[in-house]
């Protein structure tokens, strides 16, 4: 019997929001507060959903890393994988995906945080990954999103066009909030906020 998993990222199996964390890690905590009070007539739109998700992430995403190397860029990431996110998961989360891994069940994360700072640590774990990806132009992260960002109907959009869901007997879904609900009626199986 075939079974698949998909397990929302930021908050369902980490503690915090790892666009945050990796900001101040990447920029340091004086440079985040500055950042955000710079950018809080945007992010206050956005939550008056005057503008989109995406529009907001954009916006935060070209000032602190804009025109930044993709190179330099994805160093900083790969060291952040390794060493800030295991800090940052829910024991319980990974409990869960050990154990349908035992159970020969595939794993998937979809988040709508960046590729680049998960990728390592999903892969060290035999994790496959759909996340939001970074627009890129001469080898310079341009601080917008290729595409779309992996967020709400997207992620079930995502989801579609890499798994052909027809062949799975069970699919278990994994997340924590209104744009992870899409995806969770996906399964035959599915979690709301189920490790807190």
């Amino acid at each position: 019997m075939k079974q698949i998993a998909f397990f929302d990222f930021d908050g369902t199996v980490t503690k915090k929001d790892t666009l945050l964390e990796f900001i101040k890690h990447h920029k340091g905590d004086g440079w985040f507060w500055a950042g955000f009070i710079i950018n809080s007539p945007f992010l206050l739109a956005y939550k008056a959903g005057l503008i989109s998700n995406q529009w907001a992430k954009e916006r935060i995403l070209s000032f602190f890393f804009g025109k930044k190397s993709l190179a330099d860029f994805q160093q900083v990431c790969d060291d952040f994988s390794e060493n800030e996110i295991p800090k940052l998961l829910r024991p319980k989360a990974i409990k869960e995906i050990k154990k349908l891994q035992e159970a020969g069940v595939e794993i998937v994360l979809v988040s709508a945080s960046p590729e680049n700072w998960i990728k390592k640590w999903s892969g060290a774990n035999g994790i496959s990954l759909i996340a939001t990806r970074l627009e890129t132009r001469k080898q310079r992260i341009t601080g917008k999103i290729e595409g779309r960002n992996c967020y709400g109907e997207e992620k079930v959009r995502r989801i579609r066009e890499t798994y052909d869901l027809s062949q799975y007997q069970k699919i278990y879904c994994y997340g924590d909030t209104k744009g992870d609900k899409p995806m969770l009626s996906l399964g035959n199986i599915s979690f709301y906020k189920p490790f807190r």
